[in-house]
């Protein structure tokens, strides 16, 4: 299959609002990407021309914002929307090998979901994990740097090499990744086991780091997860807005070469070009 094939369902509901860089993302490399209401999928108050199904898409990717007012917990109202009525289709796209994205707020909607970290299979009955609030109680909007720290199964980050740090930035207020404290270390070893853990958030040298370099506090300082199969992918911080070099706030220094983001889409659409 060729890129210019592939197409990108860009899910929103109301709140949503990164769907216009998340599909320039795809876009700009040439990708199919389409705007798509989460009504379209389950057939709710829309005409039969606007009426849309998942197993069509070859990308899942949800995007950042405050869908539904992030009312409950972030994500979590979206998360049981698309789990009351689309969950076999899901976990059939997930089983299919799709590629399924995340960002920000879409992290947040795929761990509520259970599609992320999926430890008990492809998604759990109930969250394994939660975002909760950032350790300073407040939005953080910043650049962070991550480090890769994936060995290969992810397929958002094939053409990120294994350490190398990243800027991408962060615009969150729940972030924070933890897990029960009753399993939180048994849940870190199977993650690292089974190489779910992406990126980490850290200072200049690469070393882990605490706030402001980790601006959350999340465990572990983790910043990405994926599933075993590499295939649904969410992190916090926002690649589609570093897809320009000229988006980093020091481009003035070095000006040349694409921006920090634009690899996570590369490597999902040569991903799904080669595979789907």
């Amino acid at each position: 299959m060729k890129i210019s094939q592939v197409k990108v369902c860009v899910l929103r509901i109301e709140g949503t609002n990164c769907e216009e860089e998340m599909f320039l993302s795809f876009k700009r490399l040439g990708a199919k990407p389409e705007k798509v209401h989460l009504k379209q999928l389950t057939g709710t108050d829309v005409t039969p021309e606007e009426k849309r199904s998942l197993s069509d898409y070859h990308i899942l990717a949800l995007p950042g914002g405050f869908s539904a007012g992030d009312y409950v917990r972030a994500g979590a109202i979206f998360a049981a929307r698309m789990k009351s009525r689309l969950s076999e289709d899901l976990v059939d796209f997930v089983k299919s090998g799709k590629p399924v994205l995340g960002i920000c707020n879409g992290f947040q909607i795929l761990v509520e979901l259970g599609l992320l970290p999926a430890m008990s299979g492809v998604m759990s009955d109930v969250p394994e994990a939660v975002l909760g609030t950032n350790d300073s109680a407040r939005f953080e909007c910043r650049p962070t740097l991550l480090k890769k720290v994936n060995r290969g199964s992810c397929v958002f980050t094939t053409k990120i090499p294994v350490d190398k740090i990243s800027m991408i930035p962060s615009a969150h207020a729940e972030g924070k990744l933890m897990f029960s404290m009753e399993n939180q270390t048994k849940i870190l070893k199977e993650l690292e086991d089974n190489d779910q853990i992406v990126f980490k958030y850290v200072d200049p040298e690469g070393s882990i780091a605490g706030y402001p370099w980790c601006p959350n506090g999340a465990t572990d300082n983790i910043a990405g997860i994926c599933n075993r199969e590499g295939t649904v992918f969410g992190m916090m911080p926002h690649p589609e807005r570093v897809f320009f070099r000229y988006s980093h706030p020091d481009w003035t220094r070095n000006p040349d070469g694409p921006g920090d983001g634009r690899a996570f889409f590369e490597s999902a659409l040569e991903y799904a070009s080669k595979k789907l």
